[in-house]
């Protein structure tokens, strides 16, 4: 089975995410460094819909300009979210495993067994 991962090797998270993925047997694992190879506005729409949660569920808040540029508010729309996040990587929030069983937002990483 193949995991694609949107990962960021400074996040806790996100690397305990990957070493679960790379100790599974028979998981062959793509990581795709999200920060530096961002995923478009449509895969990132795509594994938000197939993940079940909404582009404000997958909005990274610590850390990030989230709520400088109004993304919290109640106001903001999906559609502004996506394209912040297209624009500007530092606001997906990580890690996201995208299999054949499903695509999950793993916070906490054993979340990604859901799908492997």
């Amino acid at each position: 089975m193949k995991a694609t991962i949107w990962h960021n090797p400074k996040c806790g998270t996100s690397r305990k995410t990957l070493a679960i993925l790379e100790e599974t047997p028979e998981i062959e694992v793509e990581v795709i460094e999200y920060l530096k190879n961002p995923p478009t506005r449509t895969k990132l729409e795509q594994l938000y819909r197939d993940a079940g949660i909404t582009p404000k569920d997958g909005l990274r808040v610590r850390g990030s300009p989230a709520a400088d540029l109004g993304l919290m508010d109640d106001d903001a729309t999906g559609d502004q979210i996506l394209d912040a996040m297209a624009s500007n990587p530092v606001l997906i929030e990580r890690p996201l495993v995208e299999t054949e069983k499903g695509v999950k937002l793993c916070r906490p990483q054993d979340l990604v067994r859901e799908i492997i």
